[in-house]
């Protein structure tokens, strides 16, 4: 169902608000530079820090700039079951593809706790969802037996995951454990992508094609083709890139990079993050230099 290169977009702020039309942009670059499908108001996007009207806005746009052009996976998760059934509902009438919902953070929930925030959303929306592990920021982990029992109770609802628990391990225990063949593996770690390919993933739901959609997209192309020595190439050319993004409080170095790359981004971030520091900015313009970026 989903597949290859998909950027988790941010949200491009202008004085302290969602600055709609550089993200109409943004949304148009990267469709046409080979991205696969987008991700508004993931992790990336700082969707912990938009209002609900806000965050329903992002998708919105997002569906309406991508005009059928791309699926879009709206970020739909929330340490709040019945708030996150919100998003599902709202995404569902935009025209979303699926729901990227992330493990309830904070709350710490057990794996029954998880299988009942999961299983509740399933059985009162039919979006289908994507599955976001990424334990540490939520602190939960989506074990893979969890994961096994979700997908497997409901085929039809959870059709992916995100993983990026780091460890590559769980792409077979998933793919061992899930009856049929349609559950799609998204690498969730950007240095990782390769390796989870060849462990059966099928793409990355990214931070680094944020910048570099057309290299990602390449990297991704090269990777289906199984064009090995290819692959490896442009991996060892975006490589830096996958860890200046994270050389500060993510997403603030994504931003500082897309600045660096369009005069009609900035980059401002919301409280309680703050722009990429100056050895942030030293990393990231020395990984673009060396993608060739800029």
């Amino acid at each position: 169902m989903f597949s290859g290169s998909i950027p988790a977009l941010v949200t491009p702020f202008r004085d302290g608000s969602f600055d709609e039309d550089a993200f109409r942009r943004l949304v148009d670059w990267q469709i046409e530079n080979g991205s696969s499908a987008l991700v508004p108001c993931g992790t990336t996007g700082e969707a912990s820090t938009l209002s609900n009207a806000e965050h329903h806005r992002v998708i919105e746009v997002c569906v309406e700039q991508a005009a059928g052009r791309v699926p879009v996976i709206a970020g739909c998760g929330s340490n709040d079951t019945k708030n996150a059934l919100l998003h599902m509902n709202f995404s569902k009438k935009c025209g979303v593809k699926a729901g990227l919902c992330v493990a309830p953070y904070y709350n710490r929930p057990s794996q029954a706790g998880l299988i009942a925030h999961y299983s509740y959303l399933a059985e009162h929306s039919d979006l289908p969802i994507i599955l976001y592990n990424v334990p540490g920021r939520t602190v939960t982990d989506l074990k893979p037996e969890t994961v096994c029992e979700l997908v497997n109770r409901y085929p039809d609802r959870m059709v992916g995951i995100k993983d990026a628990s780091g460890d590559l391990s769980r792409v077979t225990d998933h793919r061992m454990g899930i009856k049929g063949s349609s559950f799609v593996q998204l690498c969730g770690d950007d240095e990782l992508w390769l390796s989870h390919s060849a462990a059966g993933g099928v793409g990355c739901i990214s931070v680094t094609a944020n910048v570099a959609p057309r290299l990602c997209a390449d990297f991704q192309a090269a990777i289906a083709a199984n064009d090995l020595e290819k692959a490896r190439e442009l991996n060892d050319k975006l490589y830096p890139l996958h860890y200046a993004m994270f050389s500060d409080a993510s997403p603030a170095p994504a931003k500082y990079a897309l600045s660096r790359v369009h005069d009609f981004l900035n980059d401002s971030v919301r409280l309680p993050l703050v722009p990429a520091s100056v050895e942030a900015r030293k990393a990231v313009d020395a990984a673009l230099e060396h993608a060739g970026l800029i």
